[in-house]
């Protein structure tokens, strides 16, 4: 039990993560019914953005220094991707049965892969990312790098940002009236259109924040990173409920803490030792996300149309 508030900490750091990625899952699919399994991959461009930027800075510039400009530039590729996804990929398949954009989805997301891999130097083998200095730092019996205390202020000041934009602004009531009933809100004069491209841009901007968080947290980001990310960062939008911007980050918390817990005390049950550690994990949070189904199949929050985003 010593161990329990370390491993809660690491539970809430992995769901920050997940929270941060889910939001843009989440804020689609609220809008246009789509589930961009893109995702996973603009969330891993983002990385390689943020690398590259800090790549192009004179070298022994202090990572302090330079990391404000990683996130500039790991949001602007993965903003790029995810409007250039919408207007070419998406769009043009609105109003086709919904299993065409779902396939155009993978299809994107197979896409990206490969071309990060074929074309950014290094990428196939992964590519070191740089470290935070400083740390550990020690809280009572709680033990945080650099790049934990990131992902713990990054997360909560996203969703609050995130929350101000949808609730004070005049695009994002637009939001919330295009996530109710799109074909009023283009009557009441709302250029939906925007506001779709919109809610992509914010998604794929949380999701390089968090890509930036990865990259300072395991040393390295590589082609293949989004694609587990992503169908984690999918399994806590539905853990929370699908389409609310809330649940998202409830649900990405949800799952972190789950699999952390499981991952560290599983094989403690006498006969389950064989069922722990971390080449379990992926299997306990996949065995959440299906008790919670069965149980509350809206998700821990369900979805509320005022919240959809």
């Amino acid at each position: 039990m010593h161990e329990l508030p370390q491993q809660l900490a690491n539970g809430l750091i992995l769901g920050s993560l997940y929270g941060l990625i889910a939001i843009g899952y989440t804020m689609v699919y609220g809008i246009v019914q789509l589930i961009n399994f893109a995702h996973g991959e603009i969330f891993m461009t983002g990385g390689f953005g943020a690398l590259t930027t800090y790549l192009v800075l004179p070298p022994g510039t202090s990572l302090w220094l330079a990391l404000p400009l990683m996130l500039l530039g790991g949001v602007l590729i993965s903003v790029i991707v995810a409007v250039a996804a919408e207007r070419f990929a998406y769009r043009p398949l609105r109003g086709a049965p919904k299993l065409a954009p779902l396939i155009t989805a993978i299809g994107l997301s197979l896409a990206l892969q490969q071309v990060v891999e074929q074309f950014y130097p290094g990428a196939k083998s992964g590519r070191s990312f740089p470290q935070l200095p400083g740390g550990p730092y020690h809280i009572g019996s709680v033990t945080l790098q650099p790049a934990d205390i990131f992902l713990f202020v990054a997360a909560p000041l996203c969703m609050g940002a995130l929350a101000a934009f949808v609730g004070k602004t005049r695009t994002g009531r637009g939001m919330q009236a295009t996530a109710q009933d799109p074909d009023t809100a283009k009557l009441m004069g709302i250029n939906t259109d925007r506001i779709i491209v919109i809610a992509f841009a914010l998604g794929a901007a949380f999701a390089a924040v968090a890509a930036v968080g990865w990259g300072l947290r395991y040393g390295q980001v590589s082609p293949t990173m989004g694609f587990l990310a992503g169908l984690k960062a999918f399994t806590a939008a539905v853990l929370g409920g699908i389409g609310n911007i809330y649940g998202a980050m409830l649900g990405g918390l949800v799952l972190g803490v789950a699999e952390a817990l499981a991952t560290a005390y599983i094989q403690e049950i006498p006969g389950m030792h064989q069922l722990g550690g971390g080449s379990w994990a992926n299997v306990w949070a996949f065995v959440l996300l299906i008790v919670v189904l069965l149980v509350r199949p809206q998700g821990l929050l369900g979805e509320r149309v005022a919240d959809r985003a």
